[in-house]
């Protein structure tokens, strides 16, 4: 159990359920669900079925891979009413800063109340490469945006607003991208900015991320910001060895992609689902580890199984 040293550890900022949990001191659990590259509602509720009591809140992608996706703000506002807490990821991708502004008054008004800034996967990686890209701001200064909204009950610009949005600011984090020894210290700059809780890249590397975390807490920051680790089942041997080879600061040993090849015929996700639990009770005993986040994308199906696999059920 994780619990900061602060001051902001004995209030409530934004009422959401993932900050109570964390303040608490209880391991969380978070998981993701992609909204549809179409208008249909049901498929969120659908979703959300398949979620519901498996984790504590759960990430609401943001056109991911620069896919045009629908809304995260709209996707989350339907999860909101199926009951189930939201995350909702805002990248400086699509959007300037008048405009992300507006669209973080909308999020709190639908009822989120937990916000991931990124800054965002580049266009020429999706389906419109064309595009062009804002990245008016980086994740860094969109959580000083947000915290200074919320704490200051001020614009960017420096204007008071009417009423503010409370959000639990989040950001993400990878421990394995380059150069290694950097990478804890661009986490301190998104701590500086404001950032209360941390999701990380996807850890594989068990060994790699011990190393990343002592880094961390010979900085203190392990005090200052809950950090949630990254967990994504594997699905077969080839979504390990591309995730290894084609997908930038990712870190897959190939003893994992072995037992991915080793597995018999039918039984590799399987494999993958009992890898990702081996791997989230090792990181659960790491020192400075909050909870763990769980992308099981486009299989949320995988996401309760986990978790009960994991130990990590019934949620409080």
């Amino acid at each position: 159990m994780t619990e900061l040293n602060n001051s902001a550890n004995l209030q409530n900022l934004s009422g959401s359920n993932l900050e109570k949990l964390l303040k608490q001191g209880e391991f969380v659990a978070t998981a993701e669900l992609g909204p549809p590259r179409g208008a249909d509602h049901s498929v969120i509720e659908k979703k959300a079925e398949i979620l519901k009591g498996s984790a504590d809140a759960f990430n609401i992608t943001d056109c991911q891979t620069a896919v045009v996706r629908m809304s995260s703000i709209a996707a989350g506002s339907i999860l909101v009413k199926s009951g189930l807490e939201p995350i909702v990821q805002m990248t400086c991708r699509d959007r300037n800063r008048i405009a992300m502004q507006s669209d973080l008054l909308g999020a709190a008004a639908t009822g989120a109340k937990n916000l991931l800034c990124l800054t965002g996967d580049h266009q020429k990686f999706g389906d419109h490469p064309a595009a062009k890209g804002v990245f008016d701001m980086d994740s860094i200064q969109l959580i000083q945006m947000v915290k200074m909204m919320r704490d200051e009950k001020r614009f960017q610009s420096g204007e008071e607003m009417e009423s503010a949005p409370n959000f639990f600011i989040g950001a993400a984090a990878n421990p394995f991208a380059d150069p290694f020894h950097y990478r804890a210290v661009r986490l301190g700059k998104k701590v500086a900015a404001g950032a209360d809780f941390v999701q990380t890249q996807i850890v594989y590397n068990v060994e790699r991320f011990r190393d990343w975390m002592k880094i961390v807490r010979g900085m203190g920051l392990h005090e200052k910001v809950y950090i949630l680790a990254g967990v994504a089942p594997l699905k077969s041997a080839g979504m390990a060895k591309y995730m290894k080879n084609s997908v930038p600061g990712m870190d897959v040993p190939d003893n994992l992609i072995e037992r991915m090849v080793n597995a018999k015929k039918g039984t590799k996700k399987e494999e993958g689902i009992k890898i990702c639990v081996e791997i989230i009770n090792q990181i659960r005993e790491i020192e400075g580890v909050a909870g763990a986040h769980i992308m099981a994308i486009e299989w949320e199906e995988a996401v309760p199984v986990i978790s009960e696999k994991a130990g990590l059920l019934p949620r409080p």
